[in-house]
């Protein structure tokens, strides 16, 4: 009898062993699966994710680069090996399930389209760190401030002649030599104040290799079927309006009239959303392309140029947190990893202003984000313009870093022009801002501080008695203004008191 009551002991152990051991595994994959992930694969449904690595590489040995193109190289060497030596027995599973996915490279993260069993044999991988949702959301873009696209006017634009670039171009200094990025809704790339201007366009013939990505490869589901644009667009194409809006208070120009900050500079552009609707994925790929260019259909693993990369991007978009977006989520690497490439990621500041705060959003809350606020013609904060301290990540960082003009801005559009108001109408002028600087003084190509620094130094300083983050009414910098409203002439006369961070080590190479 106590040899059995023994054995009955042992297999009850034994069994509750087993149901503890299935417990813990159970707990440890949901434990790195998103709440919301799990959600959206109740019941035999399938989603897209995002499965994150622990692995990541280590840039801090860009720092010590002195050319842009070698940083860039740096960059795209670097995360390319990570992503390739870990990813490869993730994707051997996925390829034998037959599981449709994209690998990334800028941080090392596999999107995945998979039901709830899949997620789990992710998640509980050990070199997997989390499994992000990738749910879309439409970003609330600004409409036109008219019915109809309105006839040009002549002359320059009162934003533009406001922060003084036409007196920087008076000294032969326009954004020549210069590449600007921007992701958005798209381009219309013939549109006539921005055809000149497109890397791709010489003149006579378009060549869109390396000059334009499009990261919606389908149909949203919160749109309806197809796209004015189509999907996997081999040309620019803009499905909204509001991506050609801000390209032209960048670079924007025609014969008679003025409506960006660098008429002189090129552009290259990638689309992120799909009618408004963005994802942490079509953010990330626009990202990557930007950093190391590809040819249309191209391979980003191995068919990426960093020497093509532009030295500026706008980001006039924000990701919120339905969307996958936290404050320590995929974007933040990614923007780091940009910032390390020695490109200037200039970011909206959102528009859910007036309270402290508000600045609540990647990427606008990164650090590695030059954050742009929003004013009017009086150089008022404008009411939609977004607050700091970032409260999202505990930081109490101080946002924006700078404002800008964001109301009433009149730009190219689809089929014309238009008058739009938001802080995705200020980041543009500063974007340009950056393009002026580095025509005029070549050697700040790639140093991201010293750009940051000779505009914030020469802003237009503006106080605020809101009171966010406990500013005071005379404190400079504040949670409202920044540093203040950009003055391009001043930024240019400074920088022969600016001194690159960095020794250039090799000669500069600058792409048109």
């Amino acid at each position: 009898m106590k040899k059995l009551l023994l054995f009955l002991a042992l297999i009850l152990a034994t069994l509750l062993a087993v149901g503890a051991a299935k417990a813990n595994a159970t707990a440890a994959w949901m434990s790195k699966a998103d709440p919301a992930l799990l959600a959206e694969t109740a019941g035999g449904a399938t989603a897209e994710f995002l499965v994150v690595l622990d692995a990541q590489g280590d840039l801090s040995g860009a720092a010590r680069l002195g050319d842009k193109v070698a940083r860039g190289q740096y960059v795209y060497a670097t995360l390319t090996a990570v992503a390739a030596r870990t990813q490869a027995p993730l994707r051997a599973l996925l390829d034998a399930r037959g599981a449709t996915y994209r690998a990334y490279w800028v941080t090392n993260m596999i999107w995945v389209r998979g039901d709830r069993g899949l997620v789990q044999t992710l998640a509980a991988r050990p070199e997997v760190s989390y499994v992000y949702a990738n749910t879309a959301q439409r970003v609330a873009l600004p409409g036109p401030a008219v019915a109809a696209p309105r006839a040009a006017r002549e002359g320059i634009e009162w934003n533009i002649e406001l922060v003084n670039a036409p007196q920087v171009w008076a000294a032969g200094v326009t954004g020549q030599g210069v590449v600007i990025g921007g992701q958005d809704t798209g381009y219309d790339w013939e549109h006539e104040a921005l055809q000149a201007q497109y890397r791709g366009w010489d003149g006579s013939t378009a060549d869109h290799d390396y000059n334009w990505h499009d990261a919606i490869h389908k149909n949203d589901p919160h749109t309806g079927s197809g796209n004015p644009c189509g999907f996997n667009s081999a040309v620019p194409c803009d499905d909204q309006g509001h991506g050609t809006h801000t390209m032209g208070t960048m670079v924007g120009e025609t014969a008679t009239r003025q409506i960006g900050m660098a008429p002189g500079a090129r552009w290259i552009g990638c689309r992120n959303m799909e009618q408004g609707w963005g994802t942490p994925a079509t953010y990330t790929e626009c990202y990557e392309w930007f950093i190391a260019p590809y040819p249309i259909g191209g391979n980003p693993m191995t068919d990426g140029d960093p020497a093509r990369a532009p030295h500026v991007i706008n980001n006039s978009w924000s990701c919120l947190e339905v969307e996958g977006c936290t404050a320590d989520d995929v974007l933040l690497a990614v923007v780091e990893a940009v910032r390390a490439a020695g490109i200037v990621t200039v970011h909206s500041a959102g528009n859910t202003g007036s309270s402290c705060g508000s600045v609540e959003n990647p990427a606008a809350i990164y650090d590695a984000s030059f954050t742009v606020g929003a004013t009017n013609e009086e150089d008022n904060i404008a009411g939609f313009s977004s607050r700091g301290p970032v409260l999202a990540d505990g930081s109490a960082r101080r946002k924006p870093d700078i404002v800008a003009p964001g109301t009433g801005v009149e730009s190219s559009y689809p089929g014309g022009y238009a008058s739009l108001s938001g802080t995705s109408m200020a980041a543009p002028h500063v974007a340009g801002l950056v393009a002026l600087l580095i025509s005029a003084e070549p050697s700040l190509a790639g140093d991201v501080d010293a750009l940051e620094t000779a505009i914030t130094q020469t802003a237009l300083h503006l106080t605020s008695d809101e009171g966010c983050g406990g500013d005071t009414p005379t404190s400079v910098p504040n949670n409202v203004y920044g540093w203040g409203r950009i003055d391009a002439l001043a930024a240019y006369e400074s920088l022969s008191e600016v001194e690159p961070a960095f020794e250039v080590l090799m000669p500069m190479t600058i792409r048109n």
